[in-house]
């Protein structure tokens, strides 16, 4: 059976991880923070780990990106992109008016993630403002702390999953700023993924310019443009070995396993890069 180390359970990664997966059998491995699901896989306990990546609003999951290069050698084995929809989740018993409904002026403090604390801005400033904010783990973990603080009017951002699994209330739904809020995940591990198939493939690379050469930059960059390989991501993250050192992860929308891309790669080395390869993988957008 295969092991699959991930978030806890009811968070936006477990529902990502299943949508993947599917009817397959596996094995879920849930952690309460992320370093626990790189090293889960990474010391081989588990056979992949599921780890978001990337969101609509808030953009790269910098502490995750910093996991994949600094912290583990696993590659990329697949990505797909998943709805991320938070709810305020609560007591009613706790929270309601003489209407019977939510009276949100009682809630006292709110936990979530932080990046789906983001994801609620605007709604935690116009509804929440009187309350205090704390982020967590993971959705789940502010669910489940809320669930063991009752009679304090504590309230958390999270899923319906994490809701039902935890007994509580969902008081507000969509609070999430946009409706066009998704994110992007990243299956790793030592082994292909093989379980579905898609006509989309990506390579994701780390590129670290040479210190002394003047529009290096510009020179990667035009390797990829007049062979028209398109890039989807190209983000700069210090090396963390000096200041002002960084690499750059890019995105490329095309399978090492062709002619143009490892000519691009040979090109770039070519003039001092270092290139390394972190993935070539298929890619599976959401479907409705």
């Amino acid at each position: 059976m295969i092991k699959v180390a991930l978030l806890p359970a009811g968070s936006t990664s477990d529902e990502a991880a299943r949508h993947l997966f599917g009817d397959t059998p596996v094995e879920y491995h849930y952690h309460q923070v992320i370093a626990d699901v790189f090293l889960s896989t990474q010391c081989g306990v588990t056979d992949y780990s599921v780890i978001p990546i990337e969101n609509t609003i808030e953009g790269s999951v910098s502490l995750h990106v910093d996991w994949l290069v600094h912290e583990v050698d696993l590659p990329i084995r697949a990505e797909w992109v998943y709805p991320s929809v938070q709810h305020l989740i609560g007591r009613l018993s706790e929270t309601a008016g003489p209407d019977g409904r939510p009276d949100l002026s009682k809630i006292t403090k709110v936990f979530s993630h932080p990046v789906a604390m983001a994801q609620c801005t605007r709604f935690l400033r116009e509804h929440l403002p009187h309350a205090e904010r704390e982020t967590v783990g993971s959705t789940t973990e502010g669910i489940r702390i809320v669930k063991e603080n009752p009679g304090r009017g504590w309230a958390a951002i999270g899923t319906f999953g994490g809701a039902r699994l935890h007994g509580l209330d969902v008081l507000r739904e969509h609070v999430t700023d946009h409706n066009n809020n998704f994110t992007r995940f990243l299956l790793i591990g030592r082994e292909p993924f093989t379980l579905r198939r898609s006509d989309k493939m990506k390579t994701s690379i780390l590129v670290t310019l040479p210190e002394d050469y003047p529009g290096a930059l510009h020179q990667v960059l035009s390797a990829f443009a007049w062979r028209r390989i398109n890039l989807s991501r190209i983000e700069s993250r210090p090396t963390k070995k000096k200041l002002g050192s960084y690499f750059f992860y890019i995105d490329v929308e095309m399978s090492l396993d062709t002619v143009l891309l490892p000519a691009a790669i040979a090109e770039i080395e070519a003039i001092g890069c270092q290139v390394r390869i972190l993935g070539s993988y298929p890619s599976f957008a959401w479907e409705t």
